[in-house]
């Protein structure tokens, strides 16, 4: 039999939807003689990989201790000096809190090719299927987007210093620490700041849950919102027409302030 030659390619699988991947990253899946994937991939992307492909789950979720970072580096290696070309199947876009750059720089080390397919972020894509535009021409001139919970478990100091800004502000892997985040921004006067969490957002199973700082503990609460969700923060949450009905009573409390 012919030498595998070992090559991974990194290809971000999108914000949910399975739609919503890149064409570029369904060839790469195309050509693929193992995927390792992701917990937040939808399983239907796997058909795109030639059915005698090995499709091996890597994934974790809420800090599982499950899969661990390392283990997953190594699979990639492993994989793709014994089969050939490995694709890693990431949610999102594989740069963006995604530990992509942390997999190349590991299987550098053994010499093996690599690619990196980007994949659209949930940062942008997540507010924008709610129709929250994360910046607008007189509402938002740029967006933040913050990792919620750090390696050290904490939530990023970054929150504090955006909170002062008039940027939109987005937070990925924050819904455990919506308490500290409201806080934060209560501090600084802007209880009445529009805030929404949306979860599993671009999917099928989609929530929302809309409000102003000071009352979307509550909101939460309400709509059962859970992990995965991301977190938009801003005047532009607003701008949704989808949320209109959310925010009623916040724009004629300020038109007649």
């Amino acid at each position: 039999m012919e030498k595998a030659f070992p090559k991974v390619t990194l290809v971000g699988a999108g914000p949910g939807d399975p739609e919503l991947i890149t064409l570029k990253g369904v060839l790469a899946l195309n050509r693929a003689d193992v995927v390792l994937y992701d917990a937040l991939i939808d399983p239907t992307l796997l058909q795109h990989a030639p059915e005698q492909a090995l499709k091996v789950f890597v994934g974790k979720r809420n800090g599982s201790r499950m899969n661990p970072q390392q283990d997953t580096n190594e699979l990639c290696v492993y994989y793709a000096k014994k089969y050939g070309h490995v694709v890693r199947l990431k949610g999102g876009d594989p740069f963006v809190f995604g530990r992509g750059a942390e997999e190349i720089d590991y299987i550098h080390r053994f010499g093996i090719q690599t690619e990196v397919v980007p994949g659209i972020s949930s940062s942008v894509a997540v507010p924008a299927s709610m129709g929250i535009p994360v910046t607008k021409r007189g509402v938002s001139e740029s967006f933040w987007v913050i990792t919620g919970t750090t390696s050290s478990g904490q939530l990023s100091a970054d929150v504090k210093l955006a909170a002062q800004s008039t940027a939109t502000v987005v937070i990925l892997m924050g819904t455990g620490k919506l308490q500290e985040i409201t806080a934060i921004y209560q501090r600084l006067g802007l209880g009445n700041m529009p805030i929404a969490l949306i979860q599993s957002g671009t999917t099928q199973e989609a929530k929302v849950a809309a409000g102003i700082m000071d009352n979307i503990i509550c909101k939460v609460a309400e709509q059962e919102i859970s992990s995965p969700a991301v977190i938009v923060i801003g005047e532009v949450v607003l701008e949704s027409p989808r949320l209109m009905e959310c925010y009623q009573e916040v724009v004629l409390s300020r038109r007649y302030a």
